[in-house]
């Protein structure tokens, strides 16, 4: 598997990845259209995000996406924090290990970068998701809250 910053041919991939679940396909479009294109090019050109694929090595297919925003902050004495958001792994490849390998793996890039937290939100409806956080270390520490706007 290579793990990759994501180019705009993944865009469609990975909006398929995002409407492929059970939560995603109330919020996400199947089909890429100008607003995915809008977020894409946003995401790729701030240096302070990055949306990361796991790619097939034989076939060079995405299989599995995330997305990381660093977060300069004054708490924790100025550490920086990751957040990462939007986990997804095809539905033909959960299970293989795919998952915990990219977060390691991004978990891994956050510490080289010095930053102090990783952080995260995960729906409550997601109880696989908590349990699979959980072995890797992440604790239910907060309450998190959302008001959406849309």
């Amino acid at each position: 598997m290579i793990f990759r910053e994501a180019v705009r041919a993944d865009l469609p991939a990975i909006v398929a990845l995002l409407a492929d679940d059970v939560l995603g396909k109330a919020r996400d479009l199947a089909a890429v259209d100008d607003a995915y294109e809008r977020a894409f090019a946003e995401i790729d050109a701030d240096p302070r995000n990055h949306l990361i694929v796991a790619a097939d090595e034989d076939d060079g297919s995405v299989v599995a996406c995330l997305q990381v925003t660093y977060i300069p902050g004054l708490g924790r004495h100025g550490a920086e924090r990751a957040l990462v958001e939007a986990v997804r792994v095809r539905s033909d490849r959960r299970g293989e290990g795919l998952g915990g390998s990219l977060m390691r793996w991004v978990i891994e890039r956050a510490r080289e970068r010095g930053c102090g937290l990783v952080q995260l939100t995960t729906d409550k409806a997601r109880t696989d998701a908590h349990r699979f956080y959980r072995r890797l270390g992440f604790v239910a520490s907060h309450e998190g809250m959302k008001l959406p706007l849309r």
